[in-house]
């Protein structure tokens, strides 16, 4: 007898053995793994890139080579894209919404590798945008195969899918809690105690990965010294305000961007396009080039000077409103940048863009407040910071919760839960009224394809309209006598509900029900008398 295949010998000793319920834990811990080892590979490569090119080349050479990465780099994504992927990488989570409300959680295999190598080039090389999509996207792609290989049923696979996606952004932040509420949040996970467990392991395990690697390193350093006050709770009201405004301009743009480049058919001149644009923003503004990362670091330690010390005309940073102006600069440059960058055809996220966009703007608020003379208080320019990118977040992405415990999270603690709530809740309210759908579902949505937490929704969104159509109907011409309806149409069929058409143009004229014509259909003397444009 011929030895079975080991994967076939592994499933039955897995059904003989192990439950279902066990085996979707094993598995959940396994899609955090590799979904951490996802984030720490393509941070690493990024990094390395970036370091090269701004340490090496910009730092010993000449500024103008911020001008030529972008428009290389986009260029080696094309040709990855072209040669050795031989597919369209799409932009992380919403290719991931889409698998699970269109192809039932599967994601395709090259999806498990696409971004790893395109998002580094597109980030290492200047493109604007962050590494946090397409870790998604590549957890979420691993989690599909892995559950596709174990055969796994539709509601197991889009399970393991989201739990990749908090796996992810628990590697990438440290925060496994803000990687729980994402999952659930942006992807509309029902929260039931057979999702609960799988998502905890998950973010655990890539928590876990990511501290294995980098050790006690987080991406955003911080410790708050300032502790909320009550009456600075005005302030932190109208930096929600001014947070939806933002991310209505943040999302305005992106659109508007991405239409235009969507009426360009050549690759080659989207690359070319969008390639020069972000050039040129980056040569000016060298803080745009890349994640920005680095710049929300700076604003953090009290530092606005050092990330803004590489400007171009070496302006005078002594001068606090300077530096407002500078960083109200690049609250307005980010956006356009970044969507320069993902209408080109590279490769990456807005998270990182959401949160440099909402720390500069809180920065820049909180100077105002602080310098302008108006007001008898100072406000902390830290928190302002910290909670202006929870504000933005909230307004993108419109997330409020995950932009909430994110923050909550990278800070330690819960100091500033009352400000984060505030700021984050009214700049989710103001933008959801403006703007229905956050950058990641637009496009979905727009097209009615999007899951929420509505379930009727949902459900109508699952369904194959393809299968549920019926289309095995027996046509009826209207010249059609009783005797033909009855002989040519209701012994042939299993139904009991005739279209008739019109027999010169085609067209629908009506609809005949066996119960229209029961009362008759056995006298034959009508036969011959009765048409079906009569009945």
């Amino acid at each position: 007898m011929p030895k079975q295949p080991l994967l076939k010998r592994l499933l039955i000793w897995r059904a003989k053995r192990i439950s279902h319920k066990q085996f979707v834990y094993i598995l959940s811990i396994l899609v955090g793994f590799t979904s951490g080892l996802g984030a720490v590979i393509l941070k690493n490569l990024t990094h390395l890139i970036q370091h090269f090119l701004e340490g090496k080349l910009v730092k010993y050479y000449h500024q103008a080579f911020y001008f030529l990465f972008p428009i290389l780099g986009l260029t080696l994504v094309y040709l990855s894209m072209k040669y050795i992927i031989r597919n369209k990488v799409s932009h992380g989570i919403p290719s991931t919404l889409y698998a699970i409300s269109k192809r039932k959680g599967i994601m395709r295999r090259f999806q498990m590798f696409g971004s790893l190598i395109t998002a580094p080039l597109t980030v290492g090389f200047g493109g604007s945008v962050g590494l946090e999509g397409p870790t998604v996207a590549t957890g979420a792609a691993i989690g599909s195969n892995i559950s596709r290989l174990f055969h796994m049923n539709q509601t197991t696979r889009n399970l393991l899918v989201i739990c990749a996606a908090a796996g992810a952004m628990s590697s990438i932040f440290k925060a496994p809690i803000a990687g729980i509420v994402f999952a659930i949040e942006v992807f509309s996970l029902d929260l039931t105690m057979a999702s609960m467990l799988p998502l905890l392991s998950a973010s655990l395990s890539g928590i876990l990965t990511s501290y294995f690697f980098f050790g006690n390193d987080v991406l955003l350093p911080f410790k708050i010294e300032d502790t909320f006050k009550f009456v600075d709770a005005p302030f932190y009201i109208a930096l929600g305000i001014f947070a939806s405004f933002v991310s209505i301009y943040f999302t305005e743009v992106y659109d508007r961007i991405q239409g235009f480049f969507d009426k360009i058919d050549s690759p080659i001149k989207r690359v070319i396009i969008g390639g020069l644009g972000i050039g040129l923003l980056v040569y000016f503004i060298p803080p745009l080039y890349g994640e920005g990362y680095d710049v929300i670091n700076n604003l953090i330690a009290g530092n606005p000077e050092k990330a803004l010390e590489h400007n171009l005309f070496n302006l005078d940073l002594s001068n606090i409103w300077m530096v407002v102006m500078l960083l109200a600069g690049l609250v307005f440059f980010k956006i356009i940048a970044s969507a320069l960058t993902f209408g080109a055809g590279g490769v990456g996220g807005i998270f990182g863009p959401t949160l440099f966009m909402g720390s500069l703007m809180g920065n820049c608020l909180a100077k105002i407040i602080n310098h302008s003379g108006l007001f008898s208080i100072q406000v902390s320019e830290s928190n302002f910071t910290l909670v202006g990118m929870a504000g933005v977040l909230a307004g993108v992405l419109q997330a409020p919760l995950t932009a909430i415990f994110l923050i909550a999270e990278l800070t330690g603690g819960y100091d500033l839960f009352i400000p984060l709530m505030i700021t984050a809740a009214i700049s989710f309210s103001i933008s959801k009224y403006f703007i229905p759908y956050s950058v990641y579902t637009m496009e979905l949505g727009r097209k009615g394809e999007l899951i929420t937490h509505d379930k009727d929704h949902a459900v109508l969104t699952l369904m194959d309209i393809d299968k549920v159509i019926e289309t095995n109907f027996v046509k009826i011409k209207t010249a059609m006598t009783l005797g033909d309806i009855v002989h040519k149409a209701v012994i042939k069929s299993n139904r009991n509900i005739f279209p008739v058409v019109d027999e010169k143009t085609k067209q629908l004229k009506g609809l005949i029900f066996l119960d229209d014509i029961r009362p008759i259909m056995f006298e034959q003397s009508l036969y011959k008398q009765v048409f079906a444009n009569e009945v």
